[in-house]
């Protein structure tokens, strides 16, 4: 019998189906892994008194960030806020960091320490530890790639599965601010600041350049018991709210109005001729955490919530997978929610 004809390959078209497709030729057998591809971070059962967090994320030159438009610093500081933002998303404790990086022919020792300096701005509140990596010679760009361990307790974990119908959602922080943010540098009237007030530019700038990882928050749900699912915003609130139905075989309804948004995020929309909602639900890289709350739990969390200085806003509610994604309106009318999150491969950044 001849040798069967290799399958024809195309180019990559689609990174959330490519994560399947390697999903389904990788599946789990090893009984420590207690989850593994599809949530923010890999869990692994490594005592019986503590689980581990695992979790990676690489930035590419072009793809995530541009060096004329942000300093070595802000570069590293968002790619550690990015891998810490994974372990809030758990409720974890970061602890361990390695970083690997690959330096173009342009790039300069000082830029590399000042990369390295907004790395450990960003980890140092949380007592993580660098504790290795790699570097490489690169032909085009700058890339850098964090691994981050962290720890939970066992079965204290938010995992994007938790979901039922009737859950109540919930956002943390504000939404927009860094997809804002981005349009400032991308534009000419945004690099001058002078269609925005100065304090909103800047703002939107360190909401974009700085962002925040809600480590407090995750941990606080999880101290609490409060939380059925969670997953941070870096891919935008419907792209990540679809991936989150997904895993939990269940639908949505997001409230529009109830959508919180900066006055600096709707200056912004105002000055551009955009709506300030249509950004909040695309944009991407606020890592704010999106998470549910049973509605039996949802007056005990209110009273709970109101004793922080945390802000938790309820945007929606969990219904059934047939519902599918949707907006309801005020009114009460409900539409489809179209889903225009950011993926690699469709389009460039």
């Amino acid at each position: 019998m001849p040798p069967s004809r290799p399958r024809r390959s195309g180019p990559v078209r689609a990174e959330f189906a490519l994560i399947k497709l390697l999903q389904a030729q990788v599946r789990r057998s090893d009984p420590q892994v207690i989850r593994g591809i599809g949530d923010d971070t890999a869990v692994i059962r490594t005592s019986a008194s503590e689980w581990t967090l695992m979790t990676t994320d690489l930035l590419a030159d072009g793809v995530h960030f541009d060096p004329a438009t942000s300093s070595f610093e802000d570069i590293g500081y968002r790619a550690a806020i990015a891998n810490l933002s994974d372990i809030a998303a758990m409720g974890g404790t970061p602890r361990f960091m390695l970083v690997a990086i690959a330096i173009p022919p342009t790039g300069s020792t000082n830029q590399i320490q000042r990369l390295y300096r907004g790395m450990m701005q960003a980890v140092r509140p949380y007592r993580v530890s660098l504790i290795g990596g790699d570097t490489s010679a690169s032909t085009q760009g700058l890339f850098v790639s964090i691994t981050l361990t962290g720890t939970v307790k066992p079965h204290r974990v938010l995992l994007r599965s938790g979901a039922q119908v009737g859950d109540h959602l919930y956002v943390t922080g504000t939404l927009g601010d860094s997809h804002a943010g981005l349009g400032l540098l991308r534009t000419p009237a945004g690099r001058g600041s002078n269609t925005l007030r100065p304090t909103h530019a800047r703002f939107l700038l360190r909401r974009h350049h700085r962002p925040s990882a809600r480590i407090a928050e995750g941990q606080w749900l999880i101290r609490h018991g409060l939380s059925g699912a969670a997953i941070d915003l870096s891919d935008g609130l419907t792209g990540d709210l679809t991936h989150l139905c997904e895993e939990s075989r269940v639908g949505a309804e997001l409230f529009p109005a109830a959508l919180p948004l900066s006055p600096a995020c709707r200056a912004y929309a105002t000055s551009r001729g955009l709506d300030a909602v249509d950004i909040a639900l695309q944009g991407g890289e606020d890592y704010e955490l999106l998470f549910t709350v049973p509605a039996a739990q949802q007056g005990r969390f209110e009273r709970l919530a109101a004793c922080t200085d945390f802000r938790f806003t309820c945007i929606g509610r969990i219904t059934s997978r047939r519902s599918g994604l949707r907006l309801r309106t005020e009114q009460g009318t409900t539409h489809p929610l179209v889903v225009t999150s950011y993926e690699h491969f469709l389009r460039p950044c």
